[in-house]
């Protein structure tokens, strides 16, 4: 299907590529707002057809891996190059770099002949190799002329993960972060995540004071949403649009959120408009009504839950200290509400759960 929309949020990261790497960048958003599709559309069509600069993407998943020790860690960087056997790094490093010629390649992980990686898994102190190479790499692209774009999606996932001697290893990646970007002005740095939780914490961290910048990738306002149903109909229902009434239901039930939209008009070549929207209801109803009764028993959590969605009953969005931070981070963990750590307010993650917060409350 072919990308729609986010022309501002389009033009903002195909700016900040263009010019010298000086932040990391954090991009952010409630579940299923768009933000992978974003970044692969820009390194797909924005990157590839830059005929003012050479760039060279590395893009890692670390939702793909299970990170629970820094071996997972340094697995989930390293994509094995099976077109080399050397085990020297300076010579690999300048191999490798010699056959970056297009105007964009993209690169899932950072490659590595299988002798090298086994040097890393081997290395007592794993950290400092790993990011040693990375630094080379990127150093020996940029003598090229070529502009390495270092992509972590899902970094929160390895918030917990601790380097050997104990080091919390996301301290010392924010170090090296900083020093790619701030300090070296080696290379883009972009860290997407899910986890506003995670998004406030890096927020708050004051070693990347003035080292860090957030972008918000937020669900479609309500004139995108309609625009982006007639494109849907034209694209799986074969017509030009929706008529406007079932437009505005739509909306009114899921709002701007871009994957359930577009699983409603996906339906709708063989479900009725009301079917559907009546059993999406009941799911996300069913859920919440679920997750209240299994903290039931605790009077006092169930209390405070319940207070604090109360504040949803009339409002979308609330600033977020009239929830106690305790409440608030159980809403949030259970993927209930969204924190936006830039305004300090919180909002259900959708719509759809807004609508049945209001039902089960």
């Amino acid at each position: 299907m072919k990308f729609f929309n986010r022309e501002k949020e389009i033009k903002e990261i195909t700016s900040i590529l263009e010019g010298e790497p000086n932040s990391i960048y954090f991009i952010y958003g409630s579940i299923n707002s768009g933000k992978t599709t974003l970044i692969n559309h820009i390194i797909n069509e924005k990157l590839k057809n830059n005929n003012k600069k050479k760039y060279a993407v590395f893009y890692v998943n670390f939702r793909e891996y299970d990170i629970s020790s820094m071996d997972n860690f340094v697995e989930a960087l390293f994509e094995i190059d099976e077109n080399s056997k050397d085990n020297k790094m300076k010579s690999y490093i300048e191999y490798f770099t010699k056959g970056v010629n297009d105007i964009s390649n993209l690169y899932y992980g950072i490659k590595v002949p299988e002798p090298l990686l086994n040097r890393l898994f081997g290395e007592k102190e794993k950290g400092r190799l790993v990011f040693k190479f990375i630094r080379d790499l990127f150093m020996s692209l940029n003598n090229k002329g070529i502009q390495p774009v270092f992509i972590l999606d899902e970094l929160q996932m390895i918030k917990e993960v601790s380097m050997n001697g104990g080091r919390p290893l996301l301290k010392s990646l924010f170090q090296f972060l900083v020093s790619l970007t701030k300090e070296r002005h080696l290379a883009h740095c972009l860290c997407l995540t899910s986890d506003s939780l995670f998004a406030e914490f890096v927020y708050n961290t004051g070693e990347l004071e003035g080292r860090a910048k957030h972008i918000l990738v937020d669900d479609f306002d309500k004139e995108t949403s309609l625009r982006f149903m007639d494109f849907l109909a034209k694209e799986l229902l074969n017509k030009p649009e929706i008529p406007n009434e079932q437009k505005k239901i739509i909306y009114s039930l899921v709002g701007g959120k871009p994957i359930d939209i577009y699983n409603i008009i996906d339906e709708m070549r063989y479900k009725e408009l009301n079917d559907i929207l009546t059993t999406i209801l009941n799911d996300e109803r069913n859920k919440l009504r679920y997750f209240l009764e299994d903290i039931e028993e605790d009077k006092e959590l169930y209390k405070n839950i319940i207070d604090a969605l109360c504040l949803f009953k009339e409002n979308y969005e609330v600033e977020d200290f009239k929830i106690p931070k305790k409440i608030r981070n159980i809403l949030i963990n259970k993927n209930i509400l969204f924190l936006n750590p830039q305004k300090g307010t919180v909002k259900p993650q959708s719509y759809l759960i807004w609508n049945a917060i209001k039902k089960v409350i």
